[in-house]
């Protein structure tokens, strides 16, 4: 049982449970839910499931007032204290208990399957930590008696620490924001200048652009322009003779001039 001095923790609250009578049984098959009176509830409030020590209690209190119609003392689940019917998920069998140790057997239902399914979670979970607690218990009344581990120092054994002088690690590469690595410049070489986008050039004096137009007029009176013949004259007539073809005197060049004969 529990002390006087322990503390009392909530382990589960539902607002609505049913509670009924429920007959003798007749046989070792267990209870059924469809041999109570499901439709006129002898009892109607909440449920609250509590701890003190390793020991959990069932309390039927009233909805309003929450003052105590029943309680049902639980050392451990599954057992008599709590049993489950044959034909539903949803109602169980509870044996509860006066202060004078008195006990009866009642019937409590939900009304929904998940509160039923959160009623048992709750004992199984306290009794799964009752049962952890008593292993531990049990494992420290046993002396060790295997060899211990000694991870202390020998005498006169001794350790060296090399703090800080690890490898230094190369600094990654700035990268572009296009994600290349940026190339470095070839080694002893010169980058060139971008050439000018500047090509304006100076302009000609004014004695230069006079000695150019006397070139030009120069050249063009030595030029002995002939009008083309027509297509008709082009090749001539062979029965003309040559003296008919005009033809252009040559200017006389000196001594040289009386080798040409003149056809």
């Amino acid at each position: 049982m529990a002390s006087e001095g322990e503390y009392e923790s909530i382990l589960l609250v539902k607002p609505d449970v049913n509670v009924y009578r429920i007959p003798p049984r007749a046989s070792n098959r267990g209870h059924r839910a469809a041999d109570w009176k499901l439709d006129t509830p002898d009892w109607s409030g909440r449920m609250r499931i509590t701890a003190r020590g390793k020991v959990a209690f069932i309390k039927l209190e009233d909805k309003v007032s929450g003052e105590l119609f029943a309680q049902a003392p639980i050392n451990e689940y599954p057992g008599i204290a709590v049993e489950t019917v044959s034909d539903s998920s949803r109602y169980f069998v509870l044996r509860i208990q006066d202060d004078n140790g008195r006990s009866a057997f009642i019937g409590v239902g939900f009304g929904d399957r998940g509160d039923a399914f959160d009623f048992n979670v709750a004992l199984q979970d306290h009794f799964k930590w009752v049962k952890t607690e008593d292993e531990i218990s049990k494992n420290a009344l046993i002396p060790d008696t295997g060899p211990k581990l000694d991870l202390g120092f020998k005498e006169g054994q001794t350790i060296t620490l090399n703090i800080g002088q690890g490898k230094k690690r190369d600094k990654p590469r700035p990268q572009s924001a296009g994600g290349f690595g940026l190339l470095p410049p070839p080694p002893g070489g010169k980058i060139a200048p971008p050439p000018s986008s500047n090509h304006n050039t100076t302009p000609p004096t004014g004695e230069t652009q006079t000695d150019c137009l006397l070139d030009l007029d120069s050249s063009n009176s030595n030029t002995v322009v002939q009008s083309n013949p027509s297509s008709s004259d082009l090749w001539g007539d062979f029965s003309t003779p040559a003296s008919a073809v005009p033809q252009t005197t040559p200017a006389p060049q000196g001594p040289s001039s009386g080798s040409w004969v003149q056809f």
